[in-house]
């Protein structure tokens, strides 16, 4: 078996670069993220992405897949390191960490990368500051077979430790992209493609709307919506009936909702 490098000091360098990657700065200067738990590695690695560096902690329980990981990191090249669970908290953040974390290399997210030709459904944030609601979005995605999550213009980012957390696993199976309005529009234009906004200007019933594939799935910022531009430019607006008071669903909600939906027509 590989050996180990073992951890014991919070002042370790290696400690404190780990826990850096919690600040975005630090992500992107290192192009570097955080996941943390034996059930979101094991989906990366079924997913073909293998950490630079996996962290277990000391006295944890053994467990088969964890083994399967620690051997192909090895074998890949990457490093392992051993440290006490209250050292992995100060990486994680969280007072009761996984037993296991891991670094990984951030993903291409520009839209070139994307090939929208394998899926029928594409989920698109305008604006999204919250990321729990970028993980879930990210977890919808994967529910219902789309091929991506498309972030619009100044969003949470992605690779932040809580919307990977609130992603399940997601961000590992879910092609993600960042560009601005701009450049968004451009090239979803420049193929195939149908972009569809939750809205209430001049909207349709989302469950009498005629969707196409691939369609693009718009929802905007969680307390603005979308800008009115941004709206007018989309292919087909559809509104989701409000029966309380409540004038809105949660932006991922609203998108779950609406992938639902589509996806109805769409299969």
């Amino acid at each position: 078996m590989p050996t180990r490098r073992l951890i014991t000091g919070f002042s370790n360098p290696t400690v404190k670069a780990l826990r850096a990657l919690r600040e975005k700065k630090h992500r992107k200067a290192s192009g570097k993220f955080l996941a943390e738990g034996l059930r979101l590695l094991t989906d990366a690695r079924a997913s073909g992405h293998l950490p630079e560096v996996l962290v277990m902690a000391t006295g944890r329980d053994p467990h088969p897949l964890l083994d399967v990981l620690e051997a192909d990191v090895h074998a890949a090249g990457g490093e392992v390191l051993e440290l006490a669970p209250d050292l992995l908290g100060k990486i994680t953040g969280k007072d009761n960490p996984q037993a296991v974390a891991a670094v990984f290399a951030e993903f291409d997210t520009s839209l070139a990368a994307l090939d929208r030709s394998p899926a029928k459904i594409w989920l698109v944030a305008q604006a999204l500051r919250d990321p729990g609601n970028l993980g879930t979005m990210l977890r919808t995605g994967d529910a219902v077979g789309a091929g991506g999550l498309i972030l619009i213009d100044d969003c949470a980012d992605p690779f932040s430790v809580e919307a990977v957390r609130a992603s399940m696993g997601a961000v590992f199976t879910q092609k993600i992209a960042q560009a601005r309005w701009e450049e968004f529009l451009p090239w979803l234009r420049s193929g195939p493609g149908q972009l569809v906004a939750a809205s209430l200007r001049d909207a349709v019933d989302y469950r009498a709307a005629p969707y196409a594939a691939p369609c693009f799935l718009l929802v905007g910022n969680e307390s603005r919506g979308l800008p009115e531009e941004y709206e007018l430019a989309c292919d087909l607006r559809v509104t989701l009936p409000m029966k309380g008071r409540a004038d809105s669903l949660n932006a991922a909600v609203a998108g779950a909702v609406l992938a639902y939906e589509a996806l109805a027509h769409l299969d």
